[in-house]
């Protein structure tokens, strides 16, 4: 079926079957669709050969997780809103403009989280706004986080089964986003934190050549990557005791205990959970640097991160909140705190990943995001991004993280930066050098 017939009857055929869309918001959104299915600590295997009917009132579930609190409160709203909780969580979403256009270039989305928290359908991730203006295609995806998507190694659990999860539905994406208006020949991968860390981790597997163009790589903690080996042998040697069959309940409580085994790894430990290098799909971690040279030949690269990373992670660190606070030398201590930690989690890690992919027939970007409250205590913070591209000015506007911000001056910042990260998407090329004004500046390395 063509694009061109759906604003008839609102449903396209796939092989897979029936998928059905909904419009509000000037866009049409199909939800909840399975890309892969997998048992608990299973391979993802591709869906084929059934009929998949998409639920166009239901959003795909979050895997299971438990609540952040302080996350809902930086965001204005909970981080779960309206979304079930489930193993089966192999979903996506795609969204698309309410036109009649195809061949429209195509975005995956990578949530972040630390690996253990998020989901694609989360309210915060909303493209929107991000699809009507700038006439593209954004898909969600949810995949498995923590014990279930990122450790294994032990009791017969595959490693890096979240890696593997995402590139399922980057696949998805290329067999089916035709049918969606979508032009498989010029795919984005886009994704921040963990999910910026993940789409750098997409350009080391070899089944993922071909399957996307160019990648933007959000605040992604480069920093803590490499050298976690024993940190992770620590993890399992807890983990191996969760019994398999243990309901989920017990295994997020055990989760715990398993992150606990990290504590004494520094800032490693504040996102344990992630990749294990020379297990399936990942090289070697010594051969790391030179694949991502090699593959970053046929990939264009636009990465960065916020001046003030860290001020995000400060309050809920109890000695780190304990050394801001302190009377009279709290606030010079808490900027050395986040100047130090940004620079070796997230802007070292990030200009040496950048300077490696520059080659001869690729263009690479480095940008810093300048823009935050300046009244909040957090300016320009880990996940300020967001806002800039997800969502509008209603849906931010209990949220902690841009307190301060007028609606108006968020709605100004975001129109200018979906325009940037759109044009990067239909292109791969920006302006040698630019910025926008009091929000961020990038220049072609």
């Amino acid at each position: 079926m063509s694009i061109h017939s759906l604003s008839q009857n609102k449903l396209i055929n796939t092989p897979l079957g029936e998928v059905r869309f909904i419009v509000e918001n000037s866009v049409r959104k199909a939800t909840n669709i399975p890309y892969a299915k997998a048992k608990r600590y299973e391979l993802p295997s591709t869906v084929e050969g059934s009929t998949i009917l998409s639920d166009s009132q239901k959003l795909s579930p979050a895997c299971p997780q438990e609540k952040r609190p302080s996350f809902s409160e930086m965001f204005g709203v909970e981080l779960l809103d309206l979304l079930e909780q489930s193993e089966a969580c192999l979903n996506l979403s795609v969204t698309r403009p309410d036109n009649n256009r195809d061949s429209l270039p195509v975005m995956i989305w990578i949530h972040g989280g630390s690996f253990v928290s998020g989901a694609g359908d989360a309210p915060i991730f909303d493209p929107a706004v991000l699809v009507h203006n700038q006439n593209i295609i954004v898909v969600n995806v949810s995949y498995r986080l923590g014990l279930l998507g990122f450790l294994g190694g032990y009791n017969d659990i595959p490693p890096n089964l979240g890696y593997l999860d995402i590139l399922e539905a980057i696949r998805w994406v290329n067999r089916n986003i035709s049918y969606f208006g979508g032009n498989p020949d010029n795919i984005t991968l886009f994704g921040q934190s963990a999910g910026g860390e993940a789409v750098a981790q997409m350009m080391l597997i070899e089944e993922s050549k071909g399957l996307f163009k160019n990648v933007i790589i959000q605040s992604a903690p480069l920093g803590l990557i490499f050298d976690r080996k024993q940190m992770i042998q620590d993890m399992i040697e807890v983990a191996k005791e969760i019994p398999r069959q243990a309901d989920i309940d017990t295994i997020l409580t055990r989760q715990n205990e398993v992150i606990a085994a990290a504590s004494e790894y520094g800032l490693k430990a504040a996102m344990p959970f992630g990749n294990q290098y020379g297990k399936y799909p990942f090289p070697d971690e010594e051969d790391v640097v030179r694949i991502w040279n090699e593959r970053a030949k046929e990939v264009n690269v636009l990465i960065g991160y916020t001046k003030d990373e860290t001020s995000f992670f400060v309050p809920h660190i109890p000695k780190l909140k304990k050394m801001a606070d302190t009377p009279i030398v709290g606030g010079l201590l808490k900027r050395l705190i986040v100047n130090s930690t940004t620079k070796k989690v997230y802007k070292k890690g990030t200009k040496k990943f950048a300077k490696n992919c520059a080659t001869d027939s690729n263009r690479v970007y480095i940008y810093e995001i300048i823009w935050g409250s300046k009244t909040n205590g957090f300016g320009a913070t880990h996940t300020i991004d967001l806002p800039l591209l997800f969502g509008d000015s209603s849906l931010w506007e209990n949220a902690k993280l841009v307190e301060g911000i007028s609606a108006k001056e968020l709605a100004d910042s975001q129109m200018k930066v979906c325009a940037l990260w759109a044009e990067f998407a239909r292109t791969g090329s920006l302006e040698q050098k630019g910025k926008i004004e009091g929000v961020l500046n990038y220049k072609k390395l």
